[in-house]
């Protein structure tokens, strides 16, 4: 299982909120490079990146850092937040990002969707986060009307590589991964699974190992030192 540590960038600061509540933001650097050269030094291969002001409006103001981070370590670059035309997605690629995440955009836009999985394959991700079982659309501020299953079954039927699938109830908790959910994803469908929200610790690493996940994202509790990010590396192993 691959260990994604996560940057969310706002205002070019590496910052987290708390269940994507922007009123309940911390700042934890002001310098995402360093921190991301800190991520490649403890032995990330990955990191997993959001643009909290490109989810909000669409536009792209953290390009820049993202470029940076690329360009300045050795690290395949994941980057969601706002990415609704093929435009960004081939900004970001050019940039240097290895893999582009849709979110609202994948939900609403299932055409759009369908035309950058065609001409960009693996390149893509689908990011679906759930509130309450239910899929969490612009910045977590509204549920869509699309069944979660029935969306996860067309993602499949699409051939999607990687779904990356956040439980907002524990999204910056530091209560645990919800472990019953990606068990149950991971033996319902055939795409790569990738966790988020909630892996506080090593304990939470090993159970999601045994799932035969493909990956599971550290933010906060690296950020609060609750989780030593190069231990987990190695109990992800």
């Amino acid at each position: 299982m691959l260990i994604f540590p996560a940057i969310d960038l706002y205002e070019k600061k590496a910052v987290r909120l708390y269940q994507g509540d922007y009123r309940q933001m911390t700042v934890y650097s002001d310098d995402p490079v360093a921190v991301a050269k800190d991520f490649e030094k403890q032995g990330a291969k990955w990191i997993h990146t959001v643009d909290l002001e490109g989810a909000k409006d669409g536009t792209t103001p953290n390009l820049d850092i993202v470029t940076a981070i690329a360009k300045h370590t050795g690290l395949s670059v994941e980057i969601g937040g706002g990415i609704r035309s093929m435009e960004t997605i081939e900004a970001y690629l050019a940039a240097g990002v290895s893999r582009v995440i849709l979110g609202t955009a994948a939900v609403e836009n299932l055409p759009f969707l369908q035309q950058a999985l065609a001409t960009y394959g693996e390149y893509i991700a689908v990011g679906v986060d759930l509130k309450d079982r239910k899929i969490a659309v612009r910045g977590w501020r509204e549920t869509a009307a699309t069944d979660t299953h029935a969306f996860l079954k067309t993602l499949e039927d699409m051939g999607l590589s990687t779904v990356i699938c956040t439980d907002i109830a524990k999204d910056g908790a530091m209560q645990g991964a919800s472990h019953t959910l990606y068990e149950e994803l991971s033996a319902r469908y055939r795409f790569n699974l990738i966790a988020s929200g909630g892996v506080s610790s090593l304990d939470d690493i090993r159970r999601l190992k045994t799932l035969g996940l493909y990956g599971a994202i550290i933010g906060k509790a690296y950020y609060t030192g609750a989780i030593a990010l190069s231990e987990a590396i190695k109990e992800a192993q």
